[in-house]
């Protein structure tokens, strides 16, 4: 973890003005630009970045930097070599899942877990990504589960803040890798990310592990009972935006919810759980998913009504799922 962070975080703001992060010199990367202005690495690259990569085990690759691509989860020794071809040293997995870290051993590389939610990279593993894409030994692969939505958000906030890539490009990333408008959590990241100054990245302490521990069981529970507040705050407000919480977007709150469901049943936890808690998360899964979609599909038309009492009988399926859940798994004693 970053040690000082509260005195380095105050820095942060300051240093935006300061020159751009170099990067050191590796494999795939350019030499390095100490001195030169903010983003002038991106500017050594052209503009062929970001670009989509034709790769045959890795899903949705998308190069941003000569020296990180972002992706899915390479699944498989076939997946590993593909990355080494790619001249991949390091790889960091940025959502919860325990990372691979054999494999990628037996193939020669080093992975490393900086985990973030859907709703957004905080200050503090924006400035760990910076530092991991500028100093780890690269090219970098940076990915999540698809590659679709918090890797590439994650590459391109690594690569704005370490002066990689320049911040009015950060969002072409995410288009290119087909990241849902619905995470604005994630489009809000990008879009504030600004590069630092080399010596802030220079002075940064940071032990990277490959793998941490992130409960997913409490972790995903809580998170799943804040989004669903904010879903019942909407419901009482008639299926809009609540007048005193003009931050919650219905369609995404919903989409939020269904990745909590989403992301929970795909943890070795639950693959070893019961055949019954996973159908009640299956359940909950897919109400959110009809929810999300009816939600958007809301959004977008004008002169009918909303099927606000499908709304009401998705969320309540949700709730009722949750309870069920509760009672039968959480509320009981631990003896039996």
């Amino acid at each position: 973890m970053i040690r000082n962070f509260a005195i380095l975080s105050v820095c942060v703001v300051a240093c935006v003005a300061f020159p751009g992060c170099s990067g050191r010199p590796s494999s795939g990367q350019p030499a390095s630009t100490a001195g030169a202005p903010a983003g002038a690495e991106d500017q050594t690259s052209g503009e062929e970045f970001p670009e989509l990569l034709q790769t045959r085990h890795l899903p949705n690759a998308v190069r941003i930097h000569d020296k990180v691509i972002s992706g899915g989860l390479p699944e498989g020794d076939e997946a590993f070599q593909e990355l080494v071809r790619l001249g991949v040293k390091t790889v960091i997995r940025v959502d919860g899942a325990k990372p691979d870290v054999a494999a990628a051993r037996k193939a020669g590389l080093r992975y490393v877990h900086l985990p973030h939610g859907y709703n957004g990279i905080s200050a503090e593993r924006s400035l760990e990504l910076a530092k991991a894409v500028r100093e780890l030994e690269g090219v970098i692969y940076i990915h999540c589960h698809h590659g679709k939505h918090r890797s590439p958000a994650a590459a391109s906030v690594a690569c704005v803040t370490a002066g990689m890539l320049a911040p009015a490009r950060g969002i072409s990333v995410l288009e290119l890798a087909g990241t849902s408008p619905g995470y604005l959590g994630l489009f809000q990241s990008v879009q504030d990310a600004q590069p630092l100054a080399p010596g802030t990245l220079d002075a940064l302490q940071i032990e990277f592990q490959e793998s941490v521990a992130v409960p997913p069981m409490a972790d995903a529970m809580v998170l799943m009972e804040h989004t669903f507040d904010h879903l019942k705050a909407i419901q009482q407000a008639g299926w809009k935006t609540p007048a005193d919480h003009p931050d919650l977007d219905p369609a995404h709150v919903a989409l939020l919810l269904q990745e909590h469901f989403s992301e929970l049943l795909r943890t070795e936890e639950v693959q070893q759980h019961t055949e019954e808690f996973r159908a009640i998360l299956r359940s909950s899964e897919q109400a959110s998913r009809n929810l999300h979609r009816g939600l958007e599909k809301s959004s977008r038309l004008s002169g009918s009504s909303p099927p606000f009492a499908e709304f009401e009988k998705l969320a309540g399926q949700i709730g009722a799922d949750c309870k069920s859940c509760h009672q039968t798994f959480r509320d009981r004693p631990l003896q039996r």
